[in-house]
């Protein structure tokens, strides 16, 4: 039982290794040049030993996405709720536009998670679950974020909570394209102004 556990001990932290690993290499070089096989060298492994962890190709790159939501809602100072659901810091408008900042060093996570959402509007994709409940989870953290705000008065009480989350997240997402398109626009800024509109 106790080399069962070990085993399993070990098998763990060698996923833990390889998600760390690829994340770092997919922000740098970006997706499609993020190769199983780079990134199974990079952590001494086979491509089907690397695979072995994941079940494919496509469940690796949404792990690897998972993994950096995780470390992206640490970066603003949010919390992961119950069911997978995120809990973002009072002063959502300045969280969010961190984030924007921190993507913005990133190039390659945010080819990566452009080119995965498109793909996974496909019911039967890898990743459809994972974009699905990961929107709705964003949508329902924000939302409650947004009503925080209004409380406080840093938001106008007439604005509905659930529309702005779905409006806000579908700006970053705009944001996130035309920047990879233009490197030159000021995805912060862009947030920050949206949200300044807000308080007039």
């Amino acid at each position: 039982m106790a080399r069962t556990r070990g085993s399993y001990a070990k098998g763990i932290a060698k996923r833990e290794e390889i998600l760390d690993t690829a994340l770092e290499i997919v922000a740098r070089v970006g997706y499609s040049r993020a190769t199983v096989r780079e990134l199974a060298q990079a952590v001494g492994l086979s491509q089907t030993g690397l695979l072995h962890y994941f079940g494919s190709k496509e469940q690796l790159f949404i792990e690897i996405l998972r993994r950096r939501d995780a470390v992206d809602l640490l970066t603003v100072g949010g919390q992961e709720g119950g069911e997978g659901t995120a809990a973002f810091p009072p002063d959502l408008a300045r969280a969010l536009a961190d984030l924007q900042r921190h993507n913005s060093d990133v190039p390659g996570l945010v080819q990566l998670f452009s080119r995965l959402s498109a793909e996974a509007v496909e019911p039967d994709h890898p990743g459809h679950a994972y974009f699905r409940d990961r929107y709705r989870y964003a949508r329902a953290g924000g939302a409650d974020a947004i009503r925080a705000q209004q409380a406080t008065g840093q938001l106008p009480e007439d604005i509905d909570a659930d529309r702005l989350a779905v409006l806000v997240f579908a700006l970053i997402d705009g944001l996130q394209m035309q920047w990879q398109y233009d490197p030159e626009i000021d995805m912060a800024e862009q947030l920050s102004y949206f949200w300044n509109l807000l308080d007039r």
